[in-house]
Parts: C-alpha cells; structure tokens; sequence
C-alpha cells in the first residue's frame, strides 16, 4: 500500500496553488487574460479562413466526440484488464469505481472556488460561432466555463494511469488529454485557462492526497472487500 508522500504532496500543492493565484489574484488575471484573448482570436478567425477546420473543430466539440473520449480511456484501461487473472481484472474494475468516485468529489470540492465566467464566445462581441456558421449539433458556448469538469476529468485519469500502470500509460493518457481538452478551447466554449489553470491547479491540488496517500489503495482494497462476487483478494 502507497505510504504517506507528504513532501511530494505538498510540493505538487504548492504547485497547484500558485498557478491558480498567479491567474485569480492580478487585476483582470494579469498576463494569463491577454494569452486567454489571444488564442481564442487565433482560432476563432481560422473559422472563416478554413471550412476544413470549421468542420473539425464542430465535429470534436459534439457529444458523440465525447463518447469516443471515453471510448478512448476505455481502451488504455482495457489493455491492463486483459493481460490481467479475473482477480486482478477484479481488482481493476473496483480501481475504476475509485477512480469515478475520486473524480466527482474533487470536481464538486473544485467548484467550491468563488469563480464563474463565461466562456469566450459569450464574452467577446463581433466573434464567429460554429453554431452560428455550420447546422451542426456542436458545443461552442459556456455560461459557467470555469474550472473546466471536462479537462479535470482527463487530468484525474491521467493521474490514476501514471500511479496505477506507469509511464508509457501515463504519456498515452497526455495524449488523450490533449486531443480532447483542446477541441473545447479552439471552439470557444472554453478558455486556455479553463483548463490549464482551472482544471490543472484541481488536480495538483486534490489529486496527491488520493494516490500518494493510503486513500485509493485502502478504497479498492475494502470495496474488494465487501463488493459480492468472485475472485477477491485479501489485499
């Protein structure tokens, strides 16, 4: 079982708490709102300049996108689970059910933050909107865009796979953060710092005291436990 890593904890909350008063704290967030504006400028004028990239772009903001956001975690989850003996195919399922549980609770705590804006597209006038240039069911506006729960909920599984499977998994998982966080920001339904400020700092914030703590480990092995079925372990 994970032993107590307090410096590291700490150190990765300090982290997390920096970024997060280094956007919250300066008038109008400081330099953070002029690169907010900036890339959301970029990638909303490439909209018209590319129809290409207009379909692209409304295309990974559907909710069928989503599904296939899942689908992919799904799929770097499954590749443990069948090389796996049923008990630790067991013990995996049970690793989700945590992961799960870990993920709703730090996003209900993340959003305790006396935060809320809208997103870009609802913030800047004169601007294009997918759903304004394609008849397209997409996602491209937010009332209450910050932190942003998608990129949180990537984040959190990026971090099980680097505590639970390793490296390879872990830079998998960068990937798949990647290539759906990012959709959301060059639509406009989130800004830059939505995620990498927002989401980013949740994490490094909440994230150590579930897996370099006792706390995940000790989760899965009661669930393990006392969930009915077969093939438990006694650790």
């Amino acid at each position: 079982m994970m032993k107590i890593r307090l410096p590291l904890i700490l150190l990765l909350n300090a982290l997390g708490l920096a970024l997060f008063f280094s956007w919250y704290l300066p008038e109008n967030h400081g330099f953070w709102f002029a690169l907010d504006a900036g890339i959301f400028h970029f990638f909303n004028e490439e909209l018209v300049k590319s129809h290409t990239f207009l379909v692209l772009v409304a295309i990974t903001n559907n909710r069928v996108f989503d599904g296939i956001s899942l689908l992919a975690m799904g799929t770097l989850f499954a590749g443990f689970w069948w090389r796996e003996p049923p008990a630790g195919r067991r013990r995996l399922i049970i690793m989700g059910i945590v992961m799960l549980l870990s993920a709703v609770v730090i996003n209900q705590l993340g959003h305790l933050i006396p935060v809320s804006h809208v997103s870009p597209t609802l913030y800047f006038t004169d601007i294009h909107r997918v759903s304004e240039l394609l008849h397209f069911p997409t996602k491209d506006a937010s009332k209450d865009s910050f932190p942003g729960d998608h990129g949180l909920m990537l984040l959190i599984f990026t971090g099980f796979m680097l505590r639970y499977f390793g490296q390879k998994a872990f830079f998998i998982a960068v990937l798949i953060f990647l290539i759906f966080a990012l959709p959301r920001i060059m639509i406009g339904a989130h800004w830059f710092t939505d995620v990498f400020v927002g989401s980013l700092s949740i994490a490094l914030v909440g994230l150590p005291w579930v897996l370099l703590t006792p706390l995940s480990d000790g989760l899965i092995n009661v669930l393990n436990r006392t969930l009915p079925g077969k093939n438990k372990t006694s650790s």
